[in-house]
């Protein structure tokens, strides 16, 4: 995600959605690959948690 904190409020909640599933993806798919090694970014999982936890506000901010 390339977006800044400010982008997201021009965004749309459908838009916002799609992106924070494509986020847990990543989440989900990081987490596999480090059971059976290291991930050479230790800091990319908490960054796109910090991503998440953003959109969620957005989305709970326009709601």
């Amino acid at each position: 995600m390339t977006k800044k904190k400010e982008n997201l409020k021009e965004i749309k909640i459908n838009e916002l959605k799609k992106e924070l599933a494509v986020l847990q993806e990543k989440i989900r798919v990081i987490r596999f690959k480090s059971e059976g090694s290291k991930s050479k970014n230790v800091k990319e999982l908490g960054n796109f948690k910090k991503q998440i936890a953003r959109i969620l506000t957005e989305i709970n901010h326009k709601k």
